[in-house]
């Protein structure tokens, strides 16, 4: 009971906490903002690896396939500090930001059915930009602010069922919602008034996921893992309003509009294609554990006023490789507390898709990839059941100086709590 209590008081929390910035990338510009994927905490310390992953006490994000396997009836929730280092060719920024990242209830159902549902953001809008042109003297005669706020977020129940010995599927619906809004605020010197255009747009959707899993026992106790995972394309629609109007800005920042130039309502599309995931893995049950996973997809599409036909950007083909696995010294061992920590690394490197194009009138486009390392820890709570706090630490690289581009370097502490209880247990009469 007083781990229910525990989650459902969190879970206000996090309600809260999804009106708050989760990114500060200057790459969440474009589309509908920075992807963060579907994963755990202590996936994630694991290299985001999922694909053929199971647990009998833990949640697997990736393939809704793993809920079969499930034991426990279980509560999650993670929480990310982000710390983010921003640089181009001459200058760097730093920032830092501390979310919520899901929440969310799982159960068994049987033996060989597990059920869960939960809430999650899937990416997020959070950049601020500034460029400014000096005569040549050097005086400032022009500033324009870019900045983006808002995120898009998933509801979502599935299940996962054995069909037969070594062999899973599971199926997952989710419902996608959000508002994102982008300003654009320019000064000009010897100009009075100065100018705002803001959209401010709803977004959404839903998709389903599909996914398999097979189990194989091998000789000396060790197990072959395999499985897929088929993210449906699906269309996100986005509808809001653009209004460009005129106002003053105090010497304390304090804006007070003035007069609507023009206000006009939008709308767009923005595809999400097929997405595929496959993963391979061999270990031993509460001993060790390796997978390497690989997913692709084709490029994002969108239309509207989303369309991605301007000159500074485009998108391509996506693909992302993942390796990672855990390491427990001894499960049942009483005589040492760490021996019953499970220790986790891994390493992804991941094609976004994204094609920037960073130096105005341009031609030339750059990948924009993302490479990161992670390793944590997951630590035993409670003595009944097999409840855990996992830290992950995750280093990483996103982007480039080159072609006028920027380099992100980010370094994220992850914070996860699993708390397992037995529902539907037969009381025991002595």
């Amino acid at each position: 009971m007083i781990k229910r209590i525990i989650f459902f008081i969190t879970a206000l929390a996090t309600l809260q906490s999804y009106s708050q910035r989760s990114t500060s990338s200057p790459y969440s510009f474009f589309g509908v903002g920075e992807e963060f994927g579907t994963r755990t905490v202590e996936q994630i310390s694991m290299g985001s690896i999922g694909a053929a992953y199971s647990s009998s006490y833990q949640l697997n994000f990736i393939n809704p396939a793993s809920l079969s396997d499930l034991r426990f009836a279980t509560y999650a929730f993670g929480l990310l500090n982000n710390d983010l280092r921003v640089k181009d060719s001459d200058t760097n920024q730093s920032s830092n930001s501390t979310s919520l990242s899901y929440f969310t209830i799982a159960v068994p159902v049987g033996n060989h059915i597990g059920i869960i549902m939960g809430m999650q953001p899937t990416s997020a809008v959070g950049y601020s930009l500034i460029n400014s042109i000096e005569d040549t003297d050097g005086e400032l005669i022009d500033l324009t602010q870019y900045t983006g706020d808002g995120a898009l977020n998933r509801l979502y129940g599935g299940f996962g069922a054995r069909l037969f010995k070594g062999l899973s599927i599971g199926a997952e619906v989710d419902f996608l919602f959000g508002n994102v809004q982008n300003n654009v605020l320019n000064l000009r010197q010897n100009v009075v008034l100065a100018t705002k255009n803001v959209e401010d747009t709803n977004i959404r959707g839903g998709t389903i996921t599909a996914g398999a899993q097979y189990r194989k026992v091998l000789k000396d106790d060790l197990h072959l893992n395999a499985g897929v995972t088929l993210k449906q394309s699906n269309n996100l629609r986005i509808s809001g309003e653009e209004n460009l109007y005129s106002l003053t800005i105090s010497s304390f920042g304090i804006e007070t509009p003035r007069d609507t130039i023009y206000s006009q309502s939008l709308s767009g599309r923005f595809n999400r294609p097929l997405e595929t995931t496959l993963g391979l893995g061999i270990g031993r049950d509460n001993k060790w554990y390796l997978e390497l996973d690989y997913s692709f997809r084709d490029a994002f599409r969108s239309t509207g006023y989303l369309d991605a036909s301007s000159d500074n950007f485009a998108y391509t083909n996506a693909n992302a490789i993942r390796m990672g696995g855990f390491y427990i010294p001894k499960a049942n061992s009483i005589s040492s507390y760490w021996d019953r920590v499970t220790y986790r690394a891994g390493a992804h490197l991941t094609k976004t898709g994204l094609l920037a194009n960073g130096i105005l009138g341009g031609n030339t486009f750059t990948e924009i990839n993302d490479f990161g390392m992670s390793f944590g820890l997951g630590l035993p709570i409670g003595k009944n059941f097999p409840s855990t706090l996992s830290i992950t630490f995750e280093y990483g690289k996103k982007g480039t100086t080159n072609n006028g581009l920027l380099q992100e370097n980010y370094l994220n502490l992850r914070l996860g709590l699993s708390l397992n209880d037995l529902w539907f247990r037969k009381r025991q009469i002595d």
